[in-house]
């Protein structure tokens, strides 16, 4: 393979980067609200541990796995602040409609 092929396959690998981080993004989600419901943190040290030993037990090379760690690091990071915003989002609504309903009961 030339470089143009090795480029198109770097293009489409991610592409399916992008798929997988998005649906991984919509599980945070789903995570973050039921989080939301039964008050759980959203930071749980204890299961981000069990990610990185997961994905460097199936690390095969040739990426080393701390760098594979400092890619998950960062990944579960932007996933948290998903979390974060789901749940921030989900209360303000509740207050703005708490607010509007205080007005109208006035």
């Amino acid at each position: 393979m030339d470089i143009a092929d090795w480029r198109k396959k770097i293009d489409d690998l991610d592409r399916r980067l992008v798929e997988l981080l998005s649906e991984r993004a919509r599980a945070a989600v789903e995570i973050g609200r039921l989080k939301r419901d039964t008050n759980l943190p959203i930071y749980e040290p204890e299961r981000e541990r069990i990610v990185f030993e997961n994905v460097q037990h199936l690390n095969r090379g040739p990426l080393p796995g701390r760098d594979l760690v400092r890619i998950f690091e960062r990944i579960m990071d932007v996933m948290r602040n998903i979390q974060k915003e789901e749940i921030v989002t989900k209360m303000e609504r509740a207050k703005t409609q708490t607010e509007l309903d205080s007005e109208v009961n006035d």
